[in-house]
């Protein structure tokens, strides 16, 4: 009998597994980080950098409105994409870790939307508290 040569199916199936455990690291949770003059949040392939002199608003809310997903995923407690506003039709950027926690809503640029949460909740109340003070210094 002759040994089948089956090289080419197991780096396919390895670097399958790499590309899987690589989305997994890079999605599994947010990345954020306010600079000098900018606030940026990325998770895997979606990333937002605004500038704080564009943020018109930010308060907590407790969920996530009617929205229609372009493109994104939901698993388990999470959910993560670009959404379109049921109601108004804007863009809506969402990078929540935890559904089950309140959600920081972020407006910039007159009317685009972004929702995000940490999956530790003082973390999140931290980063309110900053971009808070940096878009109102005199509350």
């Amino acid at each position: 009998m002759r040994k089948k040569n089956s090289w080419f199916w197991n780096i396919v199936i390895v670097l399958a597994l790499i590309g899987c455990s690589l989305a997994f690291v890079l999605h599994y949770k947010n990345w954020t980080k306010i600079e000098k003059d900018s606030f940026k949040i990325t998770s895997g392939i979606y990333s937002q950098k605004i500038p704080i002199s564009q943020i018109n608003g930010v308060e907590f809310v407790p969920k996530l409105p009617e929205m229609e997903r372009k493109n994104g995923f939901s698993w388990l407690a999470k959910e993560k994409g670009v959404f379109k506003d049921s109601l108004s039709g804007n863009t809506a950027y969402v990078f929540v870790d935890d559904l089950r926690q309140q959600k920081v809503r972020l407006i910039h640029s007159d009317s685009l939307l972004l929702y995000f949460n940490l999956s530790d909740s003082l973390e999140t109340a931290k980063f309110y508290e900053e971009i808070h003070s940096k878009i109102s210094p005199d509350d």
